[in-house]
């Protein structure tokens, strides 16, 4: 029997990561090696300040200019100490709490980590 007549005969499924359609033993083997190497953290998304220091949750920092707040009628100065940041899993997106502002997500490029 001919390796194409034992994949006519497996069940195919969809492979997320390359987008396509491939035997199930396949995807298993790949999914194995994928597995094995530890080095692979693409799950971890790096969020960086205006200067280039790598932010976590519960960080402080400091916003870099002004910035209106819309919907809020706001405007949060600069040098505005925000404690506790929380990461949102966007690369330049973070999440944050303010008295009076609620759901306050602010683009990492305007702070400084403190």
């Amino acid at each position: 029997m001919s390796t194409e007549d034992q994949n006519a005969d497996e069940d195919y499924v969809y492979d997320e990561d390359s987008g396509e359609w491939m035997p199930a033993s396949e995807l298993a083997a790949k999914q194995a090696a994928g597995l094995a190497d530890p080095g692979d953290d693409d799950d971890q998304i790096e969020v960086r300040d205006a200067v280039g220091n790598l932010l976590a949750d519960g960080d402080q920092v400091t916003l870099i200019k002004d910035l209106e707040v819309k919907g809020a009628g706001k405007t949060l100065k600069q040098g505005t100490l925000i404690k506790s940041i929380r990461l949102t899993g966007d690369a330049q997106e973070i999440d944050c709490r303010y008295p009076g502002i609620k759901g306050l997500v602010l683009r990492a490029e305007f702070v400084k980590k403190r």
